[in-house]
């Protein structure tokens, strides 16, 4: 009986086999070789639209910091209905801002791995206390989820969507804020940004600068 099972089970492998052709393993980490997808790379796509489409659009819709903190009057929520505001899933979820200025450095904290300069804006005088990050580690995912061109539906996962704003900030680490150099941030100093922020409950602005000159 036992042989005769095994007679029976080698013809439907058999069978098998010849229905579908031939049985190729491919090892782990080759898939692509085979079905001809290619890997996701965060800092080739954020190179890619970075100087082309997100600069020009943040430039092209930045409120001017003092403007909107004096319109809102403490209520930034007030103005999410601005093309400068975008929430980070449609109609809810966290509000991000993108914003430029002036202002003069009254604080500078590189000490930290989360280094920051604390600024006074100019032309605002509310109780808001406003930074800027300057790395090397930024917090949070503001300047990601700023843009109007990108949405976490463009990409396979949250994995990827994460690594979109990983490389924005370490972008920004080596275009923005190392040509400057950290010996450059004095207290006293004038700047001039554009950036953008998360609305959070802290009353502190944390803006993450895309362009950041010191005057």
């Amino acid at each position: 009986m036992k042989k005769k099972n095994y007679v029976i089970l080698m013809a439907v492998c058999m069978g098998m086999l010849t229905l579908t052709g031939c049985v190729k393993v491919v090892k782990t980490g080759e898939e692509a070789a085979l079905t001809g997808a290619t890997s996701f790379n965060a800092g080739d796509d954020v190179a890619n639209f970075w100087d082309t489409t997100a600069l020009p659009e943040m430039e092209g819709k930045a409120a001017e910091l003092a403007e909107l903190l004096n319109s809102a009057g403490g209520d930034l929520s007030s103005l999410a209905s601005e093309d400068y505001a975008k929430y980070s899933t449609g109609d809810k979820g966290e509000l991000t801002y993108t914003v430029k200025g002036t202002a003069s450095i009254t604080e500078v904290v590189t000490d930290k791995k989360a280094g920051y300069i604390t600024v006074k804006l100019d032309g605002y005088d509310g109780a808001d206390v406003i930074k800027l990050q300057i790395g090397t580690v930024f917090k949070g995912t503001s300047v990601r989820d700023s843009l109007n061109f990108i949405d976490f539906n463009d990409y396979t996962n949250q994995i990827e969507w994460a690594e979109v704003s990983q490389s924005i900030n370490s972008l920004i680490q080596q275009n923005v804020i190392d040509p400057i150099g950290y010996e450059a941030f004095e207290v006293g100093k004038n700047i001039e940004f554009l950036g953008a922020f998360t609305v959070g409950s802290s009353g502190e602005i944390l803006i993450t600068p895309t362009k950041l000159t010191i005057q």
